[in-house]
């Protein structure tokens, strides 16, 4: 059976499978409340469990009858799409078991902070940092998630330097999170006469945002300065000293506010923003510090991996941390199905790798 199904992670894990097995068995040959949860909470795994070992016997059975008989027998077809079937179910089920096994982080469904930046390659990064961010603001409303521009540095031909968006949605984070790094774009610009294509990057950061931040800042780690706004707003901006920009002298950490015509206002905006970065630096430090080994780790604007590149003369994109390409970029780039995909397999990846660091905390038994 195991060369039939070796291609599934659950399947070379059995000392793991074991080791869960007997602790539900053990837990219903006793009473006590403590026993009682713990049979409980596993009982629905031990279903998906025996589920898949039916599946997995189903499959091996099904190769056999794939095998043997002549390539237009109709009984041979028949065992080959039935195969194919079984397969679909039993990746179906260990995705279950994978999420099912998999601790739900408690920012999970906590708003975010999406910023993307302009990298090397001049105007062309600056038009491709316009798509990413496009397609993130698309992902949202393909999602049902509310989507609130904070910020956008827009470039005279249409591009983007800078843009900041804050989505709010149930699983907002759960499904964004790995979407930090770098994102390289390859193709031949408009303006190219040559046709030579260029390669050009846009720096994506994810930021967690929940409804309290308990970060202390005191008054004297702040300098605060005014400024007029500059920008779209019309002549009241630019008479009035409304822009705030605040330096964290501690950790250097700059953030300016003008979107709005208060000062105040902006004051405000400025300090919950110095207050989410604070946050991720904190984040990052604790997450370094267990997930290290890690080749999937969450993206903030402190990382520089190179994740993903959209290579447009081949229509391919192709996910570095997965080592997956797929194909048809503008569907991509639309932010629905075709990206949803995509970000649901770097998450079943990253599951696999924190199954793994469990599996591999389970102490060696003798079998």
């Amino acid at each position: 059976m195991e060369t039939v199904v070796e291609k599934y992670p659950l399947s070379q894990s059995p000392q793991y499978l074991s080791y869960l097995k007997a602790n539900y068995e053990k837990s219903l040959e006793l009473t006590d409340v403590d026993s009682v949860k713990i049979s409980r909470n596993l009982h629905p795994l031990m279903e998906l469990l025996n589920k898949m070992e039916s599946v997995k016997t189903e499959i091996v059975e099904l190769h056999e009858l794939a095998k043997d008989g002549d390539s237009g027998d109709e009984m041979q077809q028949l065992a080959k799409n039935e195969l194919q079937e079984a397969h679909s179910k039993l990746q179906l089920l260990e995705d279950e078991v994978l999420t099912s096994l998999t601790p739900s982080e408690p920012l999970d469904n906590t708003d975010i902070v999406i910023e993307v930046c302009a990298g090397v390659g001049g105007q062309e990064a600056m038009l491709f940092c316009q798509e990413v961010f496009d397609m993130y603001i698309s992902y949202a409303d393909y999602m049902g998630w509310q989507a609130e521009i904070h910020g956008l540095e827009k470039t005279d031909i249409g591009g983007l330097r800078h843009g900041e968006v804050c989505i709010s949605g149930e699983g907002a984070y759960k499904l964004l999170k790995y979407e930090g790094g770098i994102h390289r774009v390859q193709r031949v610009p408009k303006t190219e006469k040559a046709g030579r294509i260029h390669t050009s990057t846009v720096s994506v950061a994810v930021m967690p945002q929940p409804s309290e931040i308990d970060i202390q800042i005191a008054t004297k780690d702040l300098k605060i300065e005014t400024k007029r706004a500059s920008g779209a707003g019309g002549q009241h901006v630019n008479t009035t000293d409304s822009a705030i920009r605040i330096l964290h002298i501690p950790s250097g950490i700059t953030v300016e506010c003008q979107k709005e015509r208060s000062q105040h206002k902006n004051k405000e905006e400025a300090m919950k923003k110095l207050r989410t970065l604070l946050y991720q630096r904190e984040l990052d430090e604790n997450m370094s510090q267990y997930s290290s080994s890690r080749r999937l780790q969450v993206g903030t604007k402190a990382r520089s991996e190179k994740i993903r590149t959209y290579n447009y003369p081949q229509d391919r994109i192709t996910d570095h941390r997965i080592g997956i390409s797929i194909h048809n970029l503008p569907s991509l780039l639309e932010g629905s199905e075709a990206l949803h995909s995509l970000i649901t397999q770097v998450i079943r990846e990253a599951e696999r790798e924190s199954l793994l660091e469990i599996i591999n905390s389970i102490p060696a038994t003798d079998s």
